[in-house]
């Protein structure tokens, strides 16, 4: 259900296809975000959901600015059929920390 952000970097790095899937609050966004990911608020998920249609038999890793609303996404696309949704542990927070400290804090 939980993936770390060091696995998640060397998923990107070896090129593995997956949608990395951000759930915060477009403020969140625009002041960081990781490059490649897909901006859909949890406040917007249910209404935009055909937009995920396409990645439904792919794996989707769910990020938040903690983990916390991250874990809670992938749960729920869990429950609505989308088998390999995980959340990124930490959040962009521990992304910014052990991956990329270019990506600003808040």
């Amino acid at each position: 259900m939980e993936i770390s952000c060091e696995s998640i970097h060397a998923k990107r790095l070896r090129g593995d296809a997956f949608l990395l899937l951000d759930c915060r609050e477009q403020d969140e966004w625009d002041f960081c975000h990781i490059d490649g990911a897909m901006l859909i608020p949890m406040s917007e998920l249910q209404l935009r959901m055909p937009e995920l249609d396409a990645h439904r038999d792919a794996e989707i890793i769910v990020y938040c600015h903690h983990g916390v609303r991250s874990l809670r996404v992938a749960m729920w696309l869990q429950q609505q059929g989308f088998q390999q949704a995980a959340s990124m542990a930490g959040g962009i927070e521990e992304w910014s920390l052990n991956v990329d400290p270019a990506v600003p804090r808040y």
